[in-house]
């Protein structure tokens, strides 16, 4: 009898059963593709290194790098280049321009009246009885106006979450943003209380990679996990006997009184089905979008933009598909070969349907629109494409109410947990966090 079985050896899986096996406990981590670290995957090829999932860690409080030093990981850091505090969006002259205080007093991104509005934010009356979740959309209209929508916000949205404003809720997935207005009344002023109740020494938020890409920490976690994790192994049995659950993968089979799934919603739902079909359903319904990431590599002079930034970002109501860019060969060190640069590209999400698309469409796509804007000449001298099926789980309106309802469900099955970025934050930050607290709050007995 295993003392805990873990299921799924993404991010979430791996620092659930590290700091599960910190406190004493032997988990047993069983993860079905041949490497641990589900999207957090890099790779070297002619002279690039590409990330194909996340492509930067935000180091923030203390968790994280803590965990980072006991891997002594800290030699591997590389931090980001001082320029990616510069954002780029396109405006409506299909002009990318820094975001910043700029936007306010020129840069064809809001007009007088969008900018009359966003600086009257402090003077709108909060929402006093806030009745469940509200979109993120009707949130920002609320507070800031039409225009900081369309031309701030949605961009964001689309760019980080590949989601849809409209659909999403603030409560869940902008939890600190909606915490701002309930704080101060106004996002100025709780902005400016959470500054003052910040304690002096507080780490500095840091934007950091690894020399080779973000899998070197799937990879390091693992080697430290030696037997604990077993890759190639994917579970198609679960059951609950007595008071065990009954694992099995092909002809093998393992049992414990604790199981922790630690995957996708949609995957957790198909194990689940036979035993709990309403709990099952609940998870179903979480839905994940489509994202294709592309890396586009050029020799420099092809690019004429000074690439001085973090990428660009792309407001859907400039009907392009294309998410958005980061300028990765300026974000992190060793990205592209001498005289060569790295875009990485990102198209898909819940605005953007990508069923029946091939790379080379994808490809092409991303070409005609980012070209352009740009100032891109030529083809690229490098090209690979990534498309995930399921990419980013979207807490839309509902969401909260739905982890009530799986937690209920789940409360029924004793020893069920669940680890995953469709609760808590799909931040790779917050997964980390949540599985460090979570063995915390672990409260079994030995």
């Amino acid at each position: 009898m295993e003392e805990v079985i873990i299921i799924g050896g993404g991010i979430s899986g791996l620092a659930t059963a590290y700091f599960l096996r910190k406190r004493g406990w032997s988990p047993l981590l069983l993860e079905a593709g041949a490497a641990p670290g589900g999207n957090l995957q890099s790779r070297q090829e002619e002279g690039y290194l590409r990330d194909m999932g996340p492509n930067s860690l935000m180091l923030k409080g203390r968790i994280v790098p803590e965990w980072l030093r006991e891997l002594q990981l800290e030699g591997d850091i590389v931090e980001a280049n001082p320029l990616a505090g510069r954002r780029y969006v396109l405006n409506r002259h299909r002009q990318p321009v820094a975001l910043g205080p700029g936007v306010l007093f020129g840069g064809g991104l809001l007009s007088i009246r969008g900018r009359l509005r966003l600086l009257g934010e402090p003077f709108q009356p909060p929402l006093r009885t806030p009745d469940g979740e509200e979109s993120i959309a009707d949130f920002v209209r609320r507070r800031l106006g039409e225009e900081a929508l369309n031309w701030l916000v949605d961009p964001f949205v689309s760019g980080v979450f590949a989601g849809n404003p409209a659909r999403l809720s603030v409560q869940a997935t902008l939890p600190r943003l909606a915490a701002l207005e309930q704080d101060g009344g106004s996002l100025l002023r709780g902005a400016l209380r959470a500054r003052k109740k910040k304690l002096p020494g507080t780490p500095k938020t840091r934007l950091v990679s690894f020399r080779e890409g973000l899998q070197v920490l799937p990879l390091r976690v693992a080697d430290t996990l030696g037997d604990t994790l077993r890759c190639d192994t994917p579970v198609d049995q679960l059951a609950y006997s007595g008071d065990m659950w009954q694992v099995g993968s092909g002809n093998q089979t393992w049992q414990s009184k604790r199981l922790i799934l630690a995957l996708p919603a949609g995957a957790a739902a198909r194990l689940l089905a036979p035993t709990d079909a309403t709990l099952a359903r609940e998870l179903d319904a979480i839905p994940y979008p489509a994202v294709g990431s592309l890396s586009i590599g050029f020799q420099r002079p092809q690019v004429e933009h000074p690439l001085d930034g973090f990428g660009m970002l792309i407001p859907r109501v400039m009907g392009l598909e294309t998410l958005g860019v980061l300028f990765s060969s300026t974000l992190f060190p060793g990205r592209a070969p001498a005289g060569q640069v790295l875009l990485t590209a990102f198209i898909g999400g819940s605005q953007n349907v990508l069923a029946g698309r091939n790379d080379d469409d994808l490809l092409a796509t991303v070409l005609r629109e980012i070209s352009p804007l740009l100032g891109i000449s030529g083809d690229p001298v490098f090209s690979r494409c990534r498309v995930w099926p399921k990419a980013i789980p979207q807490y839309e309106i509902g969401h909260l109410d739905r982890m009530k309802r799986i937690d209920t469900l789940s409360a029924g099955h004793p020893g069920l947990h669940f680890r995953a970025n469709w609760q808590g934050g799909v931040a790779l930050g917050d997964c980390i966090e949540q599985a460090w607290e979570f063995s915390q709050a672990a409260n079994w007995q030995h």
